[in-house]
């Protein structure tokens, strides 16, 4: 009893650590100034209550969207510590000992190259690199969950959003999580595995405790792309995709299917052809084109149906099914 109480309160001291408290505090304040400077551009008579209404408007807060979202959020973040999913890292390290078993077997040196602690140098550039291979990493794979009808079948959880109201960035099929953790383990991991050959120990960058992923998604502002905040950051969309770039991604404009997949930079999808500007302040209605659209603004439909439509989807391509000929990438639906 004793063991356990100590745990639980090990934990709790654990979540409100300063490190936490201040990841809390940034991502509450970019929200906040988000919402400041959207309501300001957007309103010209300008009130406490009018800012609420803004940030709060009825039309989102009670659509039924945004209320699978808060029960699907709570229901995932009871589930997902019993999911017990692997957490990314372990793919990434497995990945990456193999490829350093591989390269150093072949390569003509003992590694590391560099002997001793690497040098804060070292680390920023480790640290790049590896913020690089991720961010390229969720491309591809983002790319690839609109392209197949197996993937894409998990990844409508997420599109299936018809408001956005920051937790919708949690909507996501617990499968499909797992399967894009297992897939980050191969280019990060890779980069990994080669880094390693270099120096030993490597970690990479925290600011002011903070892990340097973190600091990622507080600078993409994922909370943030996943509201009705029209926020760009003007001459850095070049590198950085802003909010407005990302809610075109949930369009169910035809001209908006996959378009700007891009995590933290936006450089991929101008790279790879897939990059679409937004008009200033223009507006998207969200959500699936299909007609049974609604099906998944419940819990059965968030966790169960993707699975029934991802197997029938399995069966067909394994030649079970039915022989009617279906495209190899969704047409009418779309996108996250």
């Amino acid at each position: 009893m004793y063991d356990t109480l100590h745990n639980l309160v090990a934990q709790i001291l654990d979540k409100v650590s300063a490190a936490n408290l201040l990841t809390t505090a940034l991502l509450l304040l970019t929200a906040f100034v988000s919402a400041l400077i959207a309501y300001w551009r957007t309103v010209e008579q300008k009130s406490l209550r009018e800012f609420f209404d803004f940030v709060f408007p009825n039309e989102i807060i009670y659509h039924p969207s945004a209320r699978a979202d808060l029960l699907f959020w709570v229901t995932r973040k009871a589930l997902m510590p019993l999911l017990m999913l692997p957490a990314g890292i372990t793919f990434v390290v497995a990945v990456g000992y193999a490829t350093s078993t591989v390269l150093g077997a072949v390569l003509p040196f003992t590694p590391p190259l560099m002997s001793g602690e690497p040098g804060p140098l070292t680390v920023v550039v480790f640290t790049v690199t590896m913020l690089v291979a991720y961010d390229l990493s969720y491309y591809l794979y983002h790319v690839a969950q609109h392209r197949y009808p197996i993937l894409w079948e998990l990844h409508k959880v997420h599109h299936s959003a018809e408001v956005m109201v920051g937790i919708t960035k949690d909507r996501v099929h617990p499968l499909d999580e797992l399967m894009n953790r297992a897939w980050d383990g191969v280019i990060p991991g890779i980069c990994f595995g080669i880094w390693s050959l270099v120096a030993f120990n490597l970690v990479e960058l925290t600011i002011f405790g903070v892990n340097v992923y973190v600091m990622r998604n507080i600078l993409m502002m994922d909370f943030v792309r996943h509201t009705h905040f029209k926020i760009s950051f003007g001459r850095l969309n070049s590198v950085i995709l802003c909010p407005h770039w990302h809610q075109l991604h949930h369009s169910t404009d035809p001209r908006h299917y996959d378009k700007n997949f891009g995590l933290l930079f936006s450089f991929w999808d101008r790279l790879f052809g897939t990059q679409c500007v937004p008009e200033p302040d223009e507006d998207f209605r969200f959500g699936l084109m299909e007609r049974n659209a609604s099906d998944y603004q419940s819990l059965r439909g968030l966790y169960l149906m993707p699975l029934k439509r991802m197997w029938r989807q399995i069966v067909k391509r394994l030649g079970f099914g039915k022989t009617s000929a279906e495209p190899a990438a969704k047409s009418e639906a779309q996108r996250s």
